[in-house]
């Protein structure tokens, strides 16, 4: 099969998007989507019911996560694809990121208190369908519901971004760690939404030199926050470090993502799509 609409980076209530797995594949579907991978933020928990969706949809579905690392200070994401989601490396390690996930929820909550507005963390949990995953985007929701904000942007912009007062530093994964834990299951590693990182060029190179020392493959070059001036300098490494280009909406829900599933501009035609090294 020869994909004319892939989709390889979205999210579910498993961590922090808006609708059911399943709801999230026949979206996919529905809007054209031939070849899909739900990536949830270190949690596999959503794909098999993600898969059996797809196929009931009539859709070809890759295992999928991302996973959430630290770089030289700077917080990035990396996509996991392909992988077997059963293999102990993968899963256990995941596991042990989500224990650390609740802790430094429960810090934020802490530090929201210390600024007068109690009870955050408590009231995230009730927008978070899966309590291992809270993350600032259940914060943000509960703190919209409460009129702390206009919406979700507003809050992570006065609240939940680093120098902000509920932002909490919390120890990731390293890069190693995330590409051997994707590698060792048998999958392909990807930098999801590169554009979004805050790095000079130079930092940026240097970080893609570190991935692909260490195994990383894939590179998003088409993606709901990138601008057209962000997929071709994307697009221009990719080439550079013969990355495969990947392709993703990061859906989260039909209120708050930049694109719809499925709905992205196509990629360069010159670039070699990451589905041929997992299909």
């Amino acid at each position: 099969m020869t994909p004319a609409n892939f989709d390889f980076h979205c999210h579910s209530v498993v961590s922090d998007g808006l609708l059911p797995p399943q709801d999230v594949a026949r979206r996919a579907a529905a809007n054209g989507v031939d070849l899909w991978a739900l990536t949830d933020h270190d949690d596999l928990g959503g794909l098999a019911v993600a898969r059996q969706a797809a196929e009931e949809a009539g859709m070809a579905f890759e295992n999928g996560v991302e996973i959430s690392i630290e770089w030289q200070g700077v917080p990035i994401h990396i996509v996991g694809l392909g992988f077997d989601a059963a293999h102990p490396v993968l899963s256990d390690s995941l596991n042990e990121l989500r224990i650390g996930r609740i802790e430094r929820a429960k810090r934020m909550g802490e530090a929201m208190a210390a600024i007068g507005i109690p009870g955050v963390y408590e009231g995230a949990l009730c927008f978070a369908t899966n309590p291992s995953l809270i993350s600032r985007a259940h914060f943000a929701r509960y703190m919209v519901s409460i009129g702390i904000a206009r919406d979700v942007p507003g809050v992570f912009q006065h609240y939940l971004t680093p120098g902000k007062p509920g932002y909490v530093d919390h120890r990731w994964a390293t890069l190693a760690d995330a590409i051997g834990w994707i590698t060792t299951a048998g999958g392909v590693a990807v930098v999801a939404h590169p554009g979004r990182y805050k790095m000079s060029g130079g930092d940026m190179r240097r970080f893609l030199d570190d991935f692909k020392d260490l195994g990383g493959q894939g590179l998003e070059v088409t993606c709901g926050s990138h601008s057209p001036d962000n997929v071709m300098h994307f697009a221009r490494l990719a080439r550079h470090y013969a990355f495969h280009a990947s392709r993703g909406s990061d859906f989260h829900g039909p209120e708050e993502s930049y694109v719809d599933l499925g709905k992205l501009p196509q990629l360069p035609e010159d670039l070699k799509p990451v589905w041929r090294l997992i299909r």
